[in-house]
């Protein structure tokens, strides 16, 4: 028998698919914000937050929203090879593949990106910045400077705060766009809509302010650790559902499960 609850978690496996997109206020914002720089004549604008705000599906629906408006390219997966970033970015410049066997003269493809000022406005979203080398990230800056090419750089922020973003980029970025942990509201508009997204209206009811709050006070508003968080609940809820469904409540989320997936993830100890 198909539980009620096996979909339900299925709504919480972390992606950064356009169609699992939630609006919330916060994100709107950011993405507002987002698009209002890349407008202006910025050679390089930072997305900057903790691992779990939400950057990587902020930048694919942007992405996706303009690219039959704009030359925007979404670079997902850092390439952390010199040889294959610049590989990929000779390609995105001169719409052609590079021949095997031959490298990238990088002075020549500066000298070509200052040429297409004026002509072409390309614009790169590079994920998961911090995974190039500074040298990488002084090429893209010399790159930037040609003004031919606009690079919004997604780069996540540490426990030692902004060090990496001053050490690759300090006088360097004209416009930082800083996404943070949700808000309550936010949290709570964010797990309801995922659910009732996808037509759980009753799981979505059952969810209570108190539960939520604690569901909140777990994760301090990261929408990955939600995402963590009410996936495992779920399973909890599915085990339960399949085994002995007399020991859960289908109208009120019980705290003693959410308590169960705090301890499974450790965010309480027994």
């Amino acid at each position: 028998m198909t539980s009620r609850y096996e979909a339900a978690k299925s709504v919480f496996v972390d992606s950064i698919d356009i169609d699992d997109y939630i609006e919330l206020e916060s994100s709107l914002s950011a993405y507002n914000q987002l698009l209002g720089s890349i407008e202006k004549p910025l050679k390089m604008i930072l997305l900057f937050g903790r691992p779990g705000t939400g950057k990587s599906i902020l930048l694919n629906r942007l992405a996706q929203n303009l690219k039959y408006q704009k030359e925007i390219h979404y670079f997902e997966i850092p390439s952390t090879d010199k040889r294959e970033f610049f590989y990929k970015l000779f390609k995105v410049l001169t719409k052609k593949d590079l021949p095997k066997n031959t490298e990238v003269n990088f002075s020549a493809l500066v000298n070509y990106c200052k040429k297409l000022r004026g002509k072409r406005e390309i614009i790169i979203l590079l994920d998961e910045a911090q995974m190039y080398t500074p040298q990488m990230m002084e090429n893209i800056r010399l790159i930037a400077d040609s003004r031919a090419v606009k690079f919004v750089v997604s780069l996540h922020q540490t426990e030692d705060e902004d060090l990496i973003a001053k050490e690759h980029f300090q006088s360097r970025i004209w416009e930082v766009i800083e996404l943070k942990n949700a808000s309550f509201t936010d949290f709570r508009d964010y797990v309801h809509k995922k659910l009732l997204k996808k037509n759980f209206f009753e799981i979505a009811n059952s969810i209570k302010e108190r539960e939520m709050k604690k569901m909140f006070a777990f994760t301090k508003g990261n929408y990955r650790e939600a995402n963590k968080l009410l996936f495992t609940i779920f399973e909890i809820c599915e085990y339960y559902d399949k085994n002995e469904p007399s020991k859960i409540n289908y109208t009120h989320l019980p705290q003693r499960i959410i308590e169960m997936a705090g301890l499974k993830l450790g965010y309480i100890h027994a």
